[in-house]
């Protein structure tokens, strides 16, 4: 640790901090422009300037230079920064002045306003009136994407925008073109961006030069209520905040959680909104004569109470879907339980993962985090740059410190870092004990859906297991075996065991024809369900499981509802309700309990409380939020024994479009424009 003296206050900070770091620490507010902590250091906008006493005799940049760098005094005394000394005072007077010369000033017209760090440095630290008087430049608005809208004529060139493409997304979308005074900051020939987290540079931008273009002119900052939730696009579980104004969500923004997305979010998280409130199911439905008709929810119910009265426990069958919360497959699979039926499934896309061999083989057991401690990577039937953007991020940003290689089994795609690739298929899989790829003490094997949603999905789980006990993966402390799942709702089902029971079927074969004679779709839209069976589907869209459903139960998204999900890594996450459903729709667990009274089973709660305290006293770990229930020891030889014969055939991914993979995802038109500016960047890459 150093000692230094900021503005009489004595600290002690690791020598790696920068001034501007050890400033924070002594409680001084030090402005900044370029500066951001999960970036490299530019040192070009000259905001955060400081008095260093026996240094250089001019204010130097707090974020450039280094506590290691600063010198003691004569007698060894401790190094002293001033940072509201008049020499400061006036630098950062001229620095805003500078800054605001080709600014436009168009606040009142900026979505930034109120949220613009110009603006309240410009109050802070600057001053009401500028010597000069010339004309201001201009800039032309330059097109880099249907997700981001620019400006800029208010482009200040911090460069953050460029440093999170290049060091971040991995992708280099964005750049300077010219020098000085006609200096710009663009994409390659005014392309669209590429990344699948471009969304967080208009977070980035301090002024109002990148803003999200679907949220343009919606509303203003102060007309906004926030509630802190968690994203279920993805497993990851990013910590969110969702933005409503009345009953409408207006946008999505990162929370900052280290332990998980860091500060960033992926597009579909971010630009999801539109999709919230489109296509949406606002009341029951029933098919009469082929066609569905409008009905009250005592109506569905009891054509739902007579089918299910007709059928024997054997035809009866349930699926949960990929978007649903904890408590709802809880409801769910209670309902099915009193009703005598052992078919229900929470894995639709008929992955051959198995609560029965323990958590510790479905989860990401070294954890998000854990990534950072890792020194290699082997990616098994997965593409994390579209799985799980922002874990591809992490990934990335370790592979930058150096010392982590990374290798691949199966598709050959840009991941934004280098890779060995190994094969496509399970034969090199299986060669992996014999032909190690690399040596490392603490190695993790991510295996993605795509290895696990095929018939012979098991064996390839025992596989993994053995290629990962080949690697070192299970050394002392460390358990490098991780599950990357694609579906939010995955590993809370499987914690319910929410899998077949004794005599029941999987989701692929429920939905065949002639498998069954009832069967309920909670959310499920990722399925095909042959014709033969009544269908009932509750969910939230008119998506393919509305398409092919005989009554129709109006659901409440996540933004809608009160719910627990549980990410990849096993981390347990309560996301908040920030708006109500519309029209007759109803939380999805309300809907189940008063469904089951009407079929003669009624579920043991009048509560969401009392669901709650039910499901805790079953699962306890669901109460222990954002934590991670340690797993029983891991079983390497059970589970390496727990398949068969695999085939050779090449993994496939298990998300072929990023943007469109859920029915909220389908139902937005931001992310069909997305989804068609990709397939053009795939045509080209083809081409």
């Amino acid at each position: 640790m150093s000692k230094l003296i900021v503005d009489g206050v004595e600290v002690d900070v690791p020598p790696e901090y920068t001034l501007l770091q050890a400033c924070e620490e002594a409680g001084a507010e030090i402005p900044r422009f370029c500066f951001h902590e999960r970036l490299s250091i530019a040192g070009n906008c000259r905001m955060c300037l400081v008095e260093v006493k026996g240094g250089p005799p001019k204010p130097s940049a707090s974020c450039a230079v280094a506590v290691r760098d600063l010198r003691p005094g004569p007698n060894g005394e401790p190094p002293v920064v001033l940072t509201k000394s008049p020499m400061v005072k006036k630098a950062r007077e001229g620095v805003m002045e500078f800054l605001l010369i080709n600014h436009p000033l168009d606040c009142p017209i900026c979505d930034q306003g109120g949220e613009c760090d110009l603006q309240d440095q410009a109050m802070a630290f600057g001053v009401d009136s500028s010597r000069f008087a010339e004309n201001k430049r201009a800039v032309e608005d330059k097109y880099i994407g249907p997700l981001v809208r620019t400006s800029m004529n208010r482009c200040i060139h911090c460069t953050r925008c460029v440093r999170f493409t290049a060091e971040v997304a991995g992708t280099g979308d964005m750049g300077a073109t010219g020098r000085g005074e006609d200096m710009e900051i663009t994409t390659y020939l005014e392309t669209a961006m590429r990344s699948e987290l471009q969304g967080n540079v208009a977070d980035l931008c301090p002024v109002g030069a990148l803003l999200p273009k679907p949220y343009s002119f919606k509303a203003r900052s102060w007309e906004l209520v926030k509630t802190e939730s968690f994203d279920v696009m993805d497993a990851l579980g990013s910590s969110i905040r969702i933005d409503t104004r009345g009953r409408e969500v207006m946008r999505i923004l990162p929370r900052i959680n280290d332990a998980v997305n860091e500060e960033w979010i992926s597009d579909k998280t971010r630009q999801i909104v539109d999709g919230l409130k489109t296509k949406r199911l606002d009341r029951p439905y029933l098919r009469e004569n082929g066609k569905l008709r409008e009905a009250s929810w005592q109506e569905a119910f009891e054509a739902i109470a007579a089918k299910i009265k007709q059928a024997s426990p054997a035809r009866i069958g349930a699926i949960a879907g990929d978007l649903c919360a904890v408590e709802e497959i809880f409801a769910l699979r209670l309902l099915m339980q009193s009703l005598g039926a052992a078919s229900i499934d929470c894995r639709q896309d008929g992955a051959k993962l198995d609560p029965s061999l323990g958590r510790a083989s479905y989860i990401f057991n070294p954890a998000v985090a854990g990534i950072d401690e890792a020194d290699g990577l082997i990616i098994i039937g997965s593409n994390p740059r579209k799985e799980a953007p922002v874990l591809n991020a992490r990934i990335r940003k370790r592979w930058l410190r150096g010392g982590f290689p990374v290798a691949v089994i199966g598709e050959k795609v840009d991941l934004t870092y280098d890779y060995a690739y190994l094969g496509a298929g399970p034969e090199t899989l299986a060669s992996i004990a014999g032909n190690l790829p690399f040596k490392a003490e603490k190695p993790i094997v991510l295996i993605g859906q795509g290895a696990f949603a095929r018939q012979d999905g098991r064996a390839i789980l025992a596989l993994a297991a053995q290629a990962a006990q080949a690697l070192g993966a299970f050394n002392g402390g460390w358990n490098g075996f991780a599950v990357l799942h694609t579906a939010a709702a995955r590993v809370g089902g499987l914690d319910l065991g929410c899998v077949p029971g004794q005599g029941g079927i999987d989701a692929q074969a429920m939905t065949r024809s002639g498998a069954l004679d009832v069967l309920f779709l909670l959310g499920a839209d990722e399925i095909a369900v042959e014709p033969g069976a009544f269908v009932i589907y509750q969910g939230t869209h008119g998506d393919r499981g509305a398409a092919r459903a005989d009554v129709i139960l109006p659901g409440a998204v996540y933004t809608e509802k009160t719910g627990t999900y549980v990410n990849t890594e096993g981390r347990v996450q309560l996301a908040d309700r920030a708006n109500f459903p519309p029209g007759a729709a109803r939380e999805d667990w309300a809907i189940l309990r008063a469904l089951s009274e009407v079929l003669g089973h009624k579920l043991p709660f009048d509560s969401l409380r009392a669901l709650r305290g039910r499901l805790y006293a079953a699962h306890p770990h669901f109460a222990e939020l954002d934590e991670i229930a340690a797993p029983p020891p891991f079983d390497t030889q059970a589970l390496a024994a727990a398949g068969g014969d695999f085939a050779n055939v090449p993994f496939t991914p298990a998300i072929a479009d990023f943007y469109l993979t859920n029915p909220v995802a389908r139902a937005s038109a931001v992310m069909a424009e997305c989804s068609a500016v990709a397939q053009g960047f795939a045509r080209e890459a083809a081409e």
